[in-house]
């Protein structure tokens, strides 16, 4: 009852424009002033609101490069210079930069890629886009082509289907060699999902042994691979149904509260608490962006990161048939982590003491959608802080965290997505898997069947003629660290044991620590080492130690499915070339403006031109403005636990203070009486 509720102008997209809480005399609505919407709201890295979106579209249309018949796969900000964001940010934020929007648009056939000056009104760069494909939203288009081919209705009808029961699911294939994907080709695989009235989780009827290989552009099916019939599994396996079962015990009511309101204080999309200051705002592409992070340290305004959010994604599957290896899903690069975004439920998604956030984005027609309630931000108690015994009692404190929290419907999975802040300058990136498993049909009932060996090979048997192959979520993250100011250095301290000098009588071995710093970005490249300390610093400032100061960057920091060491595919297959950051979990390089995307800027249909390319290049990065890219994720075997719904399981990566302060940042918490 005491939650507030914050709303969403239809002026500015995520932004708050006022509160209603109830009262004893029921609602009352805090209305805020246009000066004052004004006064809060803005902000250079403030996502397109509903107009500015409609305002580009408008423009590109009537510029001499539109028509009325393109479509728009992504219609979002174009950043400002990031030192003019810096100059804002520290200069009292007085004054407005320039307001641009970038964008990408089919027209015909052709794919292009524009910018859209929003304050002249006019169209300032137009280019055609010759290697790859904008975010991939054709799968629609492909169904009446599909379904009018006499061998797909064929193939269908010898398992007793027809067309109309039918719905494909299409995927794009990136590059599987000059056989399968000559240069150039904008093939697809499409596979038969049916749709059954009345059934929740049609993910559970699967129709295998079908594969189609279509051709997008000239709009036909190309071939069919038709190799097998196993029975359509028809269990409802029903996750929505509130069950009868042995528990005995009635869940009692658990409340949060804030009785007196929450601790932080939001404006616009900028968000003050316990020291840290930060601004957010939902991509298209790649989800939530955490922007302008600072943190207050005995009066002074610190940097640590300008921006932060994902760089890339990949759902590889492991199952080499037609229906299923093309299922390498660039999840972001292909159809977007933002767009995919959805409505939080409170009490489940998010607890009743949250904030919501509502969003803007495009749709294909150049249109805003609002995503209601696609942001939550709350805060929620986190263990002890530090806790200690004394001759006087216990000393303890409590940790506090604050999430900021999405989720993303891709398919059949769901992604939460938190960025979590702590009182000591920490900050978690957690990423949580729940949702449905894509799953198979097979012969086998129980793993006791003649047939389980094989139907198993690629996969767990989760239910009678189901099996849910192996695959792996792959998470990169960039991060443009700015530690106590842009010129940072990256480098390493590794612990290791040495054989003590001169034999003092007792011991025999001493722990040292080995010191690294990285000069090109080949140096930079490496997997995953629990023993390392991979740090971010500064030269421009000390602790009072004398140390320059830094942030430790922990690419898995925590997880709870096995963690994705190695991609698991051979050295010669093609899933390798087309993401490389998939091949390492840390990786830095020198900002660059259009250096956005782990996988490169047009992923599908696509080989990588991301940070495998880049990279190559072996670009000086010490002493100099750098991005790191940590690289996480988890190998997903699955369990009967998981089906039919998946409990959600976690990966952490971390950005830890290292010699950032000069003591313990939370001696200054409150005492609990």
């Amino acid at each position: 009852m005491g939650r507030k509720k914050w709303f969403v102008s239809t002026v500015a997209a995520a932004v708050v424009v006022g509160t209603i809480a109830m009262s004893s005399g029921g609602f009352a609505f805090n209305r805020l002033s246009a000066a004052e919407i004004e006064a809060m709201v803005y902000h250079p890295l403030n996502a397109l609101t509903p107009e500015e979106i409609e305002e580009a579209a408008s423009i590109i249309r009537k510029s001499r490069y539109g028509d009325a018949s393109m479509y728009f796969p992504e219609i979002k900000l174009e950043e400002p210079d990031k030192a003019a964001v810096w100059e804002w940010e520290y200069s009292g934020r007085a004054g407005k930069l320039p307001r641009q929007a970038t964008f990408t648009a089919i027209k015909g056939d052709t794919p292009y890629e524009g910018t859209v000056d929003l304050d002249e009104g006019t169209v300032i760069y137009w280019k055609e886009v010759t290697q790859g494909w904008p975010l991939f939203n054709e799968g629609a288009g492909a169904q009446d082509f599909i379904k009018r081919d006499p061998q797909v209705k064929a193939a269908l009808a010898k398992r007793d289907l027809t067309v109309d029961a039918i719905r494909f699911a299409v995927g794009p294939l990136g590059d599987y060699g000059p056989e399968l994907t000559p240069p150039g080709s904008r093939l697809a695989i499409a596979v038969p999902r049916p749709t059954i009235e009345g059934k929740v989780n049609n993910y559970a009827h699967p129709i295998d042994g079908l594969a189609l290989l279509i051709d997008l552009d000239a709009k036909k099916v190309v071939d069919i691979y038709d190799y097998a019939t196993p029975p359509i599994p028809m269990e409802d396996n029903d996750y929505s149904k509130v069950i009868k079962s042995d528990r005995t015990d009635e869940l009692k009511p658990l409340i949060i509260t804030q009785p007196e309101g929450a601790s932080f204080s939001v404006k616009g999309n900028m968000v003050d608490w316990q020291n840290w200051n930060f601004h957010f705002r939902m991509d298209p592409r790649v989800g939530p962006i955490v922007s302008t992070v600072t943190y207050a340290d005995g009066g002074e305004k610190r940097k640590i990161m300008y921006e932060g959010g994902m760089g890339g994604m990949m759902v590889p599957y492991g199952d080499p048939e037609p229906a299923w290896f093309y299922k390498i899903f660039m999840d972001a690069g292909e159809y977007g982590v933002g767009l995919s975004t959805r409505t939080l439920k409170v009490g489940a998604d998010a607890p009743n003491n949250a904030v919501l956030f509502d969003v803007a984005l495009n749709t294909t027609e150049g249109k805003a959608e609002i995503f209601k309630d696609a942001f939550a931000l709350f805060e929620r108690y986190a263990d002890p802080e530090w806790s200690h015994n004394t001759p006087n009692g216990p000393e303890a404190r409590e940790r506090r965290e604050l999430v900021l929290r999405s989720i993303a419907t891709i398919g059949n999975y769901d992604y939460v997505l938190d960025w979590v802040f702590e009182q000591n300058g920490t900050i978690k990136i957690m990423t949580g898997a729940t949702g449905l498993a894509q799953v198979k049909a097979v012969a086998s009932e129980t793993i006791q069947d003649p047939t389980a060996v094989d139907d198993t090979r690629n996969g767990v048997l989760v239910d009678q003629n189901i099996v849910a192959p192996t695959h792996q979520h792959i998470f990169n993250f960039r991060l443009d660290m700015d530690v106590d100011g842009e010129i940072n250095s990256v480098g390493e301290i590794l612990p290791k044991t040495v054989a003590v000098d001169q034999d003092p009588g007792f011991a025999r071995s001493e722990m040292i620590m080995e010191e690294k710093t990285y000069k090109t970005e080949q140096e930079a490249i490496q997997k995953f080492d629990p023993d390392k300390i991979v740090l971010v610093t500064s030269e421009a400032k000390q602790n009072k130690q004398g140390y320059t100061t830094g942030y430790q960057m922990i690419a898995f920091a925590g997880g709870t499915h096995p963690f994705m060491e190695e991609p698991l595919f051979t050295e010669t297959d093609y899933v390798l070339k087309r993401a490389e950051f998939i091949n390492n979990h840390v990786w830095v390089t020198p900002y660059r403006k259009d250096e956005l995307y782990s996988e490169g800027k047009y992923t599908t249909h696509n080989t990588d031109t991301g940070l495998g390319a880049w990279t190559k290049q072996d670009r000086g990065i010490e002493r100099t403005d750098s991005v790191v890219w940590l690289t996480t994720g988890t190998t997903h075997v699955m369990r009967a636990e998981e089906f039919p719904i998946m409990p959600t399981e976690w990966v952490t990566t971390m950005i830890k203070p290292w010699n950032f302060f000069g003591e313990t940042p939370t001696l200054d918490l409150p005492k609990v009486e």
